[in-house]
């Protein structure tokens, strides 16, 4: 029983680490194959462009926030370039964040704030409890 107990951290910072790599990863998939980048700019671009929003921010902030979800999602579940896939997901939420703000000012947090609540534990554990990744194995740390 001592074996797995001294397991609990580095289990719980896995397990958070691949859920929200999979909730990033799936919902960065559906933006880029199924519903595509394109409808996902036309969405939001009329509403944006309203409010003094130019279209190049547009475009640009959805292809950055999905190709992030997409990749830094994956690298997540993988445990690989965790900290840079951790800050890019970081600015994606801050992104998002202020694109559903401008959309609309009294917006449903419910999908943000647990991705955001795992990142920002993921962020803060002790480095020692990240043994379970590709980053430990190939870069040793």
């Amino acid at each position: 029983m001592e074996v797995i107990n001294q397991y609990h951290e580095i289990a719980g910072a896995c397990f958070a680490r691949v859920f929200l790599g999979l909730l990033f990863f799936f919902q960065g998939y559906d933006a880029v194959f199924n519903i595509k980048v394109k409808n996902v700019i036309d969405t939001y671009e009329n509403s944006f462009e309203k409010k003094g929003i130019s279209k190049l921010l547009t475009i640009c902030g959805a292809y950055f926030t999905s190709y992030v979800e997409l990749i830094g999602g994956f690298l997540l579940v993988l445990g690989l370039f965790q900290y840079g896939a951790l800050y890019f997901l970081g600015l994606d939420l801050i992104i998002a964040s202020i694109a559903f703000g401008i959309n609309t000012p009294m917006w449903d947090m419910r999908f943000v704030f647990p991705r955001l609540a795992l990142l920002i534990f993921l962020l803060v554990i002790p480095h020692a409890w990240n043994q379970w990744s590709l980053d430990n194995l190939v870069f040793h740390f």
